[in-house]
Order: C-alpha cells, then sequence, then structure tokens
C-alpha cells in the first residue's frame, strides 16, 4: 500500500477459498480501523446469516456483503431478498458477484430496494473473448439503475495481453461513460500474484493513473471519492 501510494483499503472476503468462514476479513477489519473496512461473504440458504451480518457491522467493522447465487442457482432467491434487506436497513452496500446471465435478476431485486447501494463487481466479468460485446451490453444496461455502481477491476482478469492490457481499456471507458467516475470505482485483485499474474499491483494502478487517459476528476472519483463514500462514511 505505501509503495503504490493507496492509503484506504476495503478488503473483500475471498469465499472460493474461505467459503462462508470470515473472520480473516472481519478480524482484519476491526484490528486496522484506521485504514481498513470488511466487506463479508454470507450463505443466503443459513437463515441466520441476516443476524450473523447485524453482529458483524457491529462489532466488526464490516461495510459491506459480497452478495453470490443460493443453491437454487438464483441470485433473486429469497435467502439472497433477506440478506439484500437486512443490508438496507443497515445501511451497507451490497457487492454483487454474478456472471452477465443475472442480470435479469439484479435488475428486479435492485428495483425493489432503491435506497441500497450495490455495486457490480469485475462488471460481470468482462473479458476479451467471444463473450465480450454481450457482456459488456449488460453492464453498460445496469448503468441506468442509479444506485448500481461498477467496480473496475476487470482489465487484468480478463485481458490477453501483457501490461497495461490495451485490449480492454476501451471496454473500461465505455463502462466509465456510462456510469459516470461517480458511481465507478477501482479495485486492486490482491492478491495479484493469484487473480492476475500478468500484472503487479503497481501496474494496475497505473493503468487508471496513466494508461487510460483519464482526467483528474475521474480519476480522483475512482480511485478514491466514490469507495470512500460508499465505505467509509458514517451509515446512515
Amino acid at each position: 500500500m505505501k509503495e503504490a501510494g493507496v492509503s484506504l483499503v476495503t478488503a473483500i472476503q475471498t469465499s472460493s477459498y474461505y467459503q462462508w468462514d470470515n473472520r480473516f476479513t472481519s478480524d482484519s477489519a476491526r484490528a486496522n480501523p484506521d485504514f481498513m473496512v470488511g466487506v463479508i461473504t454470507l450463505d443466503p440458504d443459513n437463515p441466520y446469516s441476516p443476524e450473523m451480518m447485524k453482529y458483524y457491522v457491529s462489532e466488526y467493522n464490516v461495510r459491506g456483503m459480497r452478495s453470490v447465487p443460493a443453491k437454487s442457482g438464483k441470485l433473486d432467491d429469497p435467502g439472497v431478498a433477506k440478506l439484500w434487506a437486512m443490508a438496507e436497513r443497515l445501511g451497507i452496500v451490497i457487492n454483487v458477484l454474478v456472471n452477465r446471465d443475472k442480470r435479469p435478476e439484479i435488475e428486479s431485486l435492485v428495483q425493489r430496494r432503491p435506497k441500497l447501494r450495490i455495486i457490480i463487481d469485475h462488471c460481470l466479468n468482462i473479458k476479451a473473448d467471444e463473450n465480450h460485446d454481450a457482456t459488456l451490453k449488460d453492464v453498460v444496461a445496469l448503468a441506468k439503475l442509479p444506485n448500481v455502481h461498477a467496480k473496475l477491476t476487470f482489465i487484468p482478469t480478463g485481458t490477453k495481453e501483457p501490461y497495461p492490457c490495451r485490449d480492454l481499456h476501451d471496454s473500461c471507458k465505455a463502462v466509465i461513460k456510462a456510469f459516470t467516475p461517480q458511481r465507478c470505482v477501482w479495485g486492486s485483485d490482491f492478491p495479484t500474484e493469484l487473480w492476475c499474474p500478468k500484472i503487479t499491483y503497481a501496474q494496475h494502478l497505473k493503468i487508471f493513473t496513466h494508461e487510460l487517459g483519464l482526467d483528474e476528476e475521474s480519476k480522483k472519483a475512482i480511485l478514491g471519492e466514490t469507495a470512500h463514500r460508499l465505505w467509509f462514511k458514517p451509515r446512515v
């Protein structure tokens, strides 16, 4: 963080490894409140998950939840809906981790929770592949929902090229244009050695500070102001 000039961190539970065990993320967030907040992942099929969310938020410096489909395969599932309702009540943020096939379900859930702030993790996993155009179209369509935000973490995970991953620059700029910088956040994909070994943490950051050609106001929003407003300001 110091080497890259990063001062605040939103640490997101890696459910692909830890599954529903949020102890590492939540303990780290509580132990480092001067620079870190936590985003947990809860099981939508566990009836106790909404109350667990309330506990983590009140006791562990948690400011968000990553939302995944239920065992039914659906995102618009009663268990997911209950978690979103609790998140809205607590004033925290929902990060949605799904692919483009779940766009209609995202829209349905979001329209029922107009006050809940939503982030599309990895922008439905945009990649430089045969599904690129369709996925980008779905992401851009979600921008019409005013409480939905885009997390711009797909360039190093979806590229087919080495740094600076130019094959996805235009896609990223299209997402920024659709959402506006005020509804876009950068994310590091940390640890980059695992998730995007083609580039380093510092190189990923440099794509946004130098390679995309963003103006200064856009960089301020994407690299700090939007994230600060979502996760670090007092909950309402």
